[in-house]
């Protein structure tokens, strides 16, 4: 009935499942529905709440900027969720054209077509597209194709439909063709049964004429010519997906402070990231970055350290081994160190932007997965 709230809902499922499998999303996404069940609850959160939610599901900026929106819709537009795909992706920060489709068809009925990774598969093996799907040419049909194909009289149901046959059904590796609804339709299909055929009959190499003409160039849908047919791949040449760049190695030298005699308990150092970029405003322990090859990392690290906690005992400092973290563009090798410092007291007054906590509180705070391995 409440159009808005179930916008919101939408919202908050679409985002949280952005690069991220739905087994991993249901429990997050209970937990911030139970705690935040209306644009006007995140509204009033604080980003160090919304963070410590979002801890260890990634890509962080996306609870960052789920609770923008849900403020500006607050503060700017009434407490009302714009209605259509054109004005969501317009007046919301992080929300793309996807998204904005999503919630447009879903919650609002807008017959709009959406275009996901599953999607992207089910249209190209449908369609039989070999191309990359990211390139400008190939996405631009995809849309298009989208939009055509959407039911007007029920797109968010459509929509939905198209996402879980990919999902289940067509999926990357030993899709389930023969339980495809479409499969009639599929001209993914029928090129593996054209293909079949002409094995059995010694007919390899043999032109179809229903092939692209030789002389009209190559065609921008197609698989390229340096990607020919791959009988053991079937359904699963559409589409070719183009090679991705390895991610970018960095090292980074990282202590846990520790103070074990600490009145109330041990208690271990962290200190806020800054608020944008990689993992902003999450908590880690004191950390410097360095050069793969770089030799001064004790001393770095030391000076890292002293900045937070004032003078410290450097001869305690211990290499404890490394910690490997694959984040989507960046292979991050953590050196780890430790220090425990003597004492009941902090070393100093704590600056802004540090704190200390006990072991329990650190796993209940703000802290990305890297920093828990």
């Amino acid at each position: 009935v409440d159009l808005d709230k179930r916008a919101y809902a939408v919202w908050v499922s679409e985002v949280m499942l952005q690069q991220t499998q739905v087994a991993t999303v249901i429990n997050y996404y209970t937990r911030w529905m139970q705690k935040w069940p209306t644009l006007q609850d995140l509204a009033s959160a604080s980003l160090e709440e919304v963070n410590q939610l979002w801890a260890g599901l990634g890509y962080y900026s996306r609870g960052r900027r789920l609770q923008e929106g849900a403020r500006k819709v607050v503060e700017e537009l009434g407490g009302h969720m714009p209605r259509t795909a054109e004005t969501l992706q317009q007046l919301l920060p992080g929300v793309g054209r996807y998204t904005a489709g999503a919630i447009a068809s879903i919650a609002f009925g807008q017959a709009t077509g959406v275009v996901d990774g599953n999607v992207v598969r089910v249209l190209c093996r449908v369609r039989a597209i070999g191309a990359d799907p990211s390139s400008t040419v190939v996405s631009q049909q995809l849309w298009s194709l989208a939009q055509q194909l959407v039911d007007p009289a029920r797109p968010g149901d459509f929509n939905q439909a198209a996402m879980e046959l990919g999902a289940t059904v067509c999926t990357p590796q030993r899709p389930h063709c023969s339980q495809c609804p479409v499969q009639n339709l599929c001209r993914a299909r029928q090129r593996v049964e054209q293909e079949q055929l002409s094995a059995s009959q010694s007919l390899l190499g043999s032109p179809d004429i229903e092939k692209c003409a030789p002389n009209t160039g190559q065609c921008q849908l197609c698989p390229p010519p340096t990607q020919p047919w791959d009988q053991t791949l079937g359904v699963a040449n559409f589409p070719r997906k183009a090679s991705r760049r390895p991610p970018r190695e960095v090292c980074s030298a990282t202590c846990v402070l520790e103070q074990p005699r600490a009145l109330g308990g041990a208690r271990i150092l962290l200190v806020q990231r800054p608020k944008s970029g990689l993992l902003a405003g999450l908590w880690e322990f004191p950390s410097v970055t360095l050069e793969p090859s770089e030799k001064h990392q004790y001393k770095a690290l030391m000076q890292e350290l002293q900045s937070w906690a004032g003078p410290l005992p450097a001869a305690g400092l211990q290499h404890l081994g490394e910690v490997v973290h694959i984040f989507s563009h960046i292979k991050l090798t953590y050196q780890v160190y430790s220090l425990a410092l003597e004492g009941q007291t902090p070393v100093t007054t704590t600056p802004p932007g540090a704190r200390w906590l006990t072991r329990e509180e650190f796993h209940t705070a703000a802290v990305s997965t890297a920093m828990k391995k």
